[in-house]
């Protein structure tokens, strides 16, 4: 398990560089993280009875839920899944089922601790790549011999032994000059195990694909040949040789304990399987019936995943949801019992959305401004057009859906969408965005009610 090392003020100290507001969630989940850290110090005895205490956040959509937890789970390299509640609401008709969303994080920390042992092994690997790409230049020459139709297809090679021309070939590849050249490559069609997934994997999904992989491998259709450059054979030629040095069964060892001890699962909309007063009828059972689905889950039970068996016990769950028609206590008690920390998000002000777009890091000014820098137009936003679109966010969600910090990438798009049509037009000239700019491309919207709930 990755530790973060950062104490609870220290992690809501990076949260705030991308999260305007929201202090209590961001003191919650920072305890909530500590907790799983200090759990890793614990005598063995005790360090199985310490539960992770799941969240509930409770607060209009656009407000930082998701980016909360998205955050939380970077600062640590943590598997982190978000799926939405409602989504298995429908399980009968898109044949999915509750037990997805951990083969699904499962799968997402194998991606990454895979990712990170090729990065770890690149360096070492170019040697091979190298010699494999000499293979192909000059068959014959080196370990691995060729047929005389492969041979054909061959470079003509220079005068002189196979030794010195298969050096002087190397010297030719690493000063870039044989990267046009075309080479024919054998690619792997797939590069997981033929079958695993009907072994292992335990759903429809895994079966159909293991499926596919059996049929593809007794029918030889698993290889296929292409022609490609050089430079696009080292890529396939990198990853075959990436794939052959790395041991598949420590990265599902380690991605298993990385999920088991690290892993996050987001649960957004929970609110909209909640069951209204409790009472259970008509649509509400299948509603119902997820929660009771989710319930062993998050209570920590053994699922089947293609890599293995996980144990839920120690993944913590963020839930979340806007419960403007439902409440918390609609949840059915056993599920309430299993998130004790509740935590509400503020909807937000003319200040927050103002702050929102100067003050983080990837701040949307800064961001449409980097956009337009690409084709040599630098674009600046003025003091008082911040203000102008932070009180028309305020004002539009006030008298229409309040849908948050989402408001300002629609105000974005529109008072910027005229410069990034003609962008090439203005290469080499600064254009500047006053409060005057912002009332121009937004009065006839903002002005009409109606309009906004459709364009605002």
């Amino acid at each position: 398990m990755a530790l973060s090392g950062l104490t609870p003020k220290q992690i809501v100290e990076k949260l705030d560089s991308y999260i305007i507001g929201q202090k209590d969630a961001k003191k919650a989940v920072a305890i909530a993280l500590r907790n799983r850290e200090r759990r890793i110090h614990l005598a063995e005895d005790i360090r199985d009875e310490v539960a992770p205490k799941n969240i509930l956040m409770m607060g209009p959509t656009g407000v930082g839920k998701t980016e909360i937890a998205r955050r939380l789970a970077k600062l640590v390299r943590a598997p982190f899944l978000k799926v939405e509640a409602t989504k298995y609401t429908e399980v009968g008709y898109v044949g999915r089922d509750v037990e997805s969303m951990v083969r699904d994080l499962m799968a997402v920390s194998y991606a990454n601790v895979k990712a990170e042992m090729e990065e770890s092994l690149r360096e070492s690997c170019r040697p091979k790549v190298e010699e494999k790409l000499l293979d192909l230049l000059l068959p014959g020459t080196g370990e691995r011999k060729k047929d005389k139709k492969a041979d054909a297809n061959a470079l003509p090679a220079p005068e002189g032994d196979g030794t010195s021309t298969r050096e002087k070939f190397r010297q030719m590849l690493r000063e870039g000059r044989l990267e046009e050249r075309e080479v024919e490559v054998t690619v792997e069609r797939a590069s997981r195990m033929p079958g695993m997934g009907i072994i292992a994997g335990g759903n429809m999904e895994d079966l159909q694909s293991g499926m596919e992989e059996l049929t593809q491998m007794l029918t030889g259709g698993r290889y296929k040949k292409r022609h490609v450059s050089v430079r696009e054979a080292r890529a396939i030629i990198t990853e075959e040789t990436l794939n052959a040095m790395i041991d598949a069964d420590k990265v599902a060892e380690e991605a298993k304990s990385r999920v088991e001890q690290s892993g996050i699962i987001f649960i957004d909309e929970i609110d909209k399987i909640a069951t209204k007063g409790g009472q259970a009828h008509g649509q509400d059972v299948s509603r119902e019936g997820v929660q009771r689905d989710i319930l062993p889950i998050v209570e920590g039970s053994k699922v089947n995943t293609r890599y293995g068996v996980v144990d839920t016990t120690h993944i913590l769950f963020i839930a979340a949801g806007a419960f403007s028609v439902a409440a918390p206590g609609d949840l059915i008690p056993e599920l309430q019992g299993r998130f004790p920390l509740r935590v509400e998000l503020d909807s937000l002000s003319r200040d927050d959305f103002r702050r929102i777009l100067t003050e983080p890091k990837n701040a949307l000014t800064r961001q449409y401004s980097a956009l337009l820098g690409t084709e040599g137009v630098t674009l600046t936003f003025t003091d008082d057009a911040i203000d102008r679109m932070a009180l028309i966010a305020e004002e539009v969600n006030g008298r229409s859906e309040n849908i948050g910090a989402r408001r300002l990438h629609t105000i974005m798009e529109k008072v910027t969408e005229e410069i990034s049509f003609d962008a090439d037009e203005h290469a080499g000239e600064t254009i500047t965005v006053d409060a005057a700019f912002v009332e121009e491309r937004l009065k006839d919207i903002s002005a009409d009610q109606d309009l906004t709930r459709y364009i605002l």
